[in-house]
């Protein structure tokens, strides 16, 4: 199925509308930085996640006042910026999760039907 993903671009599509709440509830849990940020992405499983398409939402995310950067120094190198919510970015957090347990149960819902459908076809 990899490939009929990949050859109608659902993996991306389906990832852009739901990166930023991804993003927002790492940095609810505590302060990060970008390749944190990263790296907390790829053991959430989001493994196509590319480190460098996470700074382009970062910024954005910041003009809209969701997020808050913050330069700190580094024990290990250069200093970093570490992000952190905002009261509109809590907010903004919690819709996201109304919003997705609707489509949660909207898509739990319809792929029952189909499974039902899928049973009765192969009882007839």
């Amino acid at each position: 199925m990899q490939i009929a993903r990949r050859e109608y671009g659902l993996d991306s599509q389906m990832l852009k509308g739901l990166l930023e709440g991804c993003i927002l509830s790492i940095i609810w849990e505590k302060e990060v930085y970008g390749y944190e940020l990263s790296e907390k992405l790829h053991e959430a499983g989001l493994t196509m996640v590319k480190e460098g398409s996470i700074y382009p939402l970062l910024l954005r995310m910041q003009k809209n006042e969701l997020i808050v950067g913050t330069m700190k120094p580094s024990a290990t190198g250069p200093d970093r910026k570490y992000y952190r919510l905002t009261a509109k970015g809590e907010r903004a957090l919690q819709l996201f999760d109304e919003s997705w347990a609707q489509l949660y149960m909207a898509i739990a819902y319809l792929r029952r039907n189909r499974d039902e459908h899928q049973a009765n076809d192969s009882i007839e």
